[in-house]
């Protein structure tokens, strides 16, 4: 429980009250979008080059996968910790 706790610790944080529930699944879902148009930039940005934009583009999209996962991991672990699924 500890790890997750490091892991994900907005998800153990806003669970409170419904407010806070949803102030703190709003915060995962904008940091979301924030990230993805980054990396959307940062894909636009190296297309144009042949090979390495190729290269790049795909470990972008490595990365995006894995944020990806990781927000709607801390949404659901927060929901769950809401829900007194998880003790916190």
């Amino acid at each position: 429980m500890e790890t997750l706790k490091k892991i994900f610790p907005l998800s153990f944080r806003r669970t409170d009250s419904v407010a806070n529930l949803i102030v703190g699944i709003l915060i995962y879902v904008l940091a979301g979008i924030v990230v993805g148009a980054l990396i959307w930039l940062a894909t636009a940005i190296t297309g144009w080059l042949p090979l390495v934009g190729g290269i790049i583009g795909w470990a972008l999209g490595v990365v995006s996968t894995l944020i990806e996962v990781y927000i709607v991991a801390g949404i659901v672990i927060q929901i769950l910790v809401f829900a007194k699924v998880i003790k916190d």
